[in-house]
C-alpha cells in the first residue's frame, strides 16, 4: 500500500537519526487491516503538519529486523519521539488522528494549525 505524503523508513533506526522536529513511528505492514485503518490517518498527519512533525511508517513484515530493534508485541505500535530523538510514549493498536493530535499535546508537542485544509 502507497501511503503519499508520508515517508517510509530506508531501515535506518528511527530513533537514531538526528530529527529537526518531533517524530511518529508508525510500526506496521501494508497487509494488516488496523494497519490498512492507520494508513489515511499517517497520511493525513504527514501533509497537514509537513515542517512540524515527521511521520514514518515502517513496514516490519518487509523490514524484519526493525520490529525487535524498536521492541513492537504486535502491530500498529505507534512510538512518538521528540525532537531531541528521545522516545515519548507509544501506543500499540489503531490510534484516531484526534486521539494522536491530543497526545501530542499532552506531551508538550505544539503544532501549528495545518496548512492545508483538513478533509472531511
Amino acid at each position: 500500500m502507497l501511503v503519499t505524503g508520508l515517508r517510509a523508513a530506508d531501515g535506518a533506526p528511527a530513533a537514531e537519526a538526528k530529527p529537526a522536529f518531533p517524530r511518529l513511528v508508525d510500526l506496521g505492514a501494508d497487509k494488516c487491516i488496523p494497519c490498512k485503518m492507520m494508513a489515511p490517518v499517517l497520511a493525513e498527519l504527514a501533509k497537514e503538519y509537513a515542517g512540524q512533525l515527521d511521520v514514518v511508517f515502517i513496514d516490519v513484515w518487509k523490514n524484519r529486523e526493525e520490529g525487535p530493534r524498536h521492541g513492537i508485541r504486535v502491530i500498529p505500535t505507534q512510538i512518538f519521539y521528540g525532537a531531541d530523538g528521545k522516545e515519548l510514549f507509544r501506543h500499540e493498536g489503531f490510534f484516531a488522528k484526534k486521539d494522536i493530535l491530543a497526545k501530542l499535546k499532552e506531551l508538550g508537542v505544539e503544532l501549528k494549525e495545518p496548512a492545508t485544509p483538513k478533509a472531511n
